[in-house]
């Protein structure tokens, strides 16, 4: 009897890791996807700016 409860306490441990090493692995993948949308904005962000001011200026310069 002994030696079934060391079991359950040692499958109840088991669970207990495998279920934060999941929840740890949730939080990195969701952690990446939010840098990757982050840099995904400030990429367009200076490619409009890139576009926009010398298109701007051209316009301004010929008037």
């Amino acid at each position: 009897m002994g030696a079934k409860n060391v079991t359950r306490k040692q499958q109840a441990e088991r669970i207990r890791a495998a279920e934060e090493r999941e929840r740890r692995a949730k939080e990195a993948a969701e952690a990446k996807a939010r840098t990757k949308k982050i840099f995904t904005v400030i990429v367009c962000v200076i490619l409009v700016l890139a576009l926009g001011i010398p298109t701007m200026a051209l316009t301004v310069l010929s008037l």
